[in-house]
């Protein structure tokens, strides 16, 4: 059996029954449902706690397992629910959407620094891409104001699905170069901001998303990094 992934269908919910289904060997708890995002795609897994009848356990993160599954790891050895237990799933919302905020500005960033990204990584106060870019950006002050427009236009943040076979026939749609899409299911998850008559970005993406730009914030672009002989690194900072 599978972990349904409610935070798929609804980033903003924030704590959910569920049940039990294993302990890993290496301590985890996988659960039938999660609202903790496993890590992946450069986004950090939730944080937050779980709580059943006659204890309690502090999540550190939580991590994806064999079968597709969601494995939830305490912060600390301790007691754990047992297998086929209820249990009351809270994440730690202030860094979730802080998260969110973060992830859905860098996909901002690749509209406004259009090269191929070879790499990247999301935090709840920076985060960062990098970029295929043979010659430095001449004004990061230019690219951080189109970026903050971006989010005032306070445009819409949308997902829909295709099917891996319309995914390979649209090789364009993959922005990154490192980090390819998650494929074998039969269909690919695309974020897309803006609508379908005005449309800024459109990508396969897993990750979680505000639902308006105008939700994450005003951002400041950091230093210009050179990380290779075309290897750029520019990091996004939430204000």
């Amino acid at each position: 059996m599978q972990t349904e992934l409610l935070f798929r269908a609804d980033a903003y919910l924030t704590e959910a029954p569920a049940r039990v289904l294993a302990h890993t060997m290496e301590g985890g708890i996988v659960l039938d449902q999660s609202v903790f995002y496993p890590t992946g795609g450069g986004q950090p897994g939730d944080s937050g706690s779980i709580d059943w009848e006659g204890g309690r356990l502090s999540i550190a993160t939580a991590v994806k397992v064999e079968g597709g599954r969601v494995a939830l790891v305490p912060a600390e050895p301790a007691a754990m629910p047992p297998l086929g237990a209820m249990v009351i799933q809270r994440i730690d919302w202030d860094r979730r959407h802080r998260l969110m905020r973060m992830h859905t500005a860098l996909h901002l960033l690749s509209v406004v620094v259009p090269l191929p990204v070879t790499g990247g990584q999301i935090g709840a106060e920076r985060g960062r891409l990098d970029f295929d870019m043979p010659e430095p950006l001449a004004d990061l002050q230019a690219a951080e104001l189109a970026l903050n427009r971006l989010i005032d236009l306070d445009l819409p943040v949308t997902d829909s699905w295709i099917t891996d076979d319309e995914l390979l026939a649209n090789p364009g749609l993959v922005k990154t170069m490192s980090v390819r899409p998650p494929m074998g299911q039969g269909r690919v998850r695309l974020v897309r901001i803006g609508t379908d008559a005005v449309q800024t970005d459109l990508q396969p993406c897993g990750g979680t998303h505000v639902s308006r730009t105008g939700e994450i914030g005003r951002i400041t672009v950091g230093k210009l990094e050179n990380k290779g002989k075309q290897n750029r690194r520019i990091t996004l900072h939430l204000n």
